[in-house]
């Protein structure tokens, strides 16, 4: 897949971890301090183990220490909260990811709310949700930052740009609106009772799509020349029987309207995990007391 204004977020995401990687190196020579990642999967869900699998790997290619805690499906919630509570100890674990979705008997905010909110690189805690919302210095949400980066990279600076995110969730929707906001745009949040959405996109400068409803986003909903950035992962049938993935944008009519849009997959999937391990180097500087390293645009 190729044109100018399709963004290669698979590319740009190796270039990201390439930084994470040189800094991670630096720590190591000048502090002695490796970055630790633990990840606690919980249950044998397909998508999450392949997740897990590919933050593991990405993990220690940048030479970070990586740690993998896997439970049963029928493990209580108390020893999915020991778990958490004796990584929050752990002096070298850094960061602290607990993969979702959790199982039902677990409270999935219970638990994401024990971890140490300085060792919470997915920037779900409430802790760094409201540092976010009010500008202070916080680990943010890993899809929102990599979205970020690649609107940043592209267009620059997002001064007065009008931007509808599509979408309201707490992982990525009201997150993506506090950083665009941040960055000087004017934002417009949408979701499932918004009056002429279409009408709405249209006016948008850039589209962030975050519905998880296949091919929601229409061509023409896009104003000439948008930005369009698709986080929808969503699998549909094909006519073999097997399944491919496809976004919440329908890209094959949206391409032809926007000046830049990102592709499902190798948008921005390969970004999300490449925020990952950038948050990670962060935490590790934060708890050593040394300044940020510069690993992001």
């Amino acid at each position: 897949m190729s044109g100018d204004n399709i963004i290669d977020g698979k590319a740009f995401a190796a270039e990201v971890r390439a930084r994470v990687k040189a800094q991670v190196d630096r720590l190591v020579a000048e502090h002695g301090l490796k970055p630790g990642l633990a990840v606690v999967l919980v249950g044998e869900d397909p998508a999450s183990q392949v997740y897990v699998r590919n933050k593991a790997k990405q993990t220690v290619e940048c030479g970070m220490r990586s740690d993998e805690i896997r439970l049963e499906a029928t493990a209580t919630q108390e020893e999915v909260l020991a778990v958490v509570d004796r990584l929050n100890a752990d002096p070298g674990i850094h960061g602290i990811l607990v993969q979702l979705p959790l199982p039902d008997q677990i409270d999935e905010s219970a638990v994401l709310d024990r971890i140490d909110p300085d060792k919470d690189v997915d920037g779900f805690h409430v802790v760094n949700t409201g540092r976010l919302q009010i500008g202070l210095p916080a680990l943010t949400p890993c899809t929102p930052r990599g979205c970020m980066m690649l609107l940043h990279d592209r267009l620059g600076d997002l001064s007065g740009k009008h931007a509808v995110v599509v979408g309201r969730s707490n992982i990525v929707g009201k997150p993506m609106a506090m950083l665009l906001l941040h960055a000087n745009c004017t934002v417009t949040i949408a979701h499932s009772r918004t009056k002429d959405l279409p009408g709405l996109c249209r006016q948008a400068d850039i589209v962030i799509a975050a519905v998880g409803r296949p091919k929601f986003v229409q061509g023409d909903w896009i104003k000439e020349g948008a930005a369009v950035i698709d986080v929808g992962i969503n699998r549909i049938p094909k006519e073999d029987g097997k399944t491919r993935l496809v976004g919440d944008v329908d890209f094959e009519a949206a391409v032809g309207h926007a000046g830049l849009i990102t592709p499902v997959p190798g948008g921005v999937g390969p970004m999300t995990i490449a925020c990952l391990l950038a948050n990670t180097v962060t935490a590790a500087c934060m708890a050593a007391g040394i300044p940020e390293p510069q690993v992001t645009a």
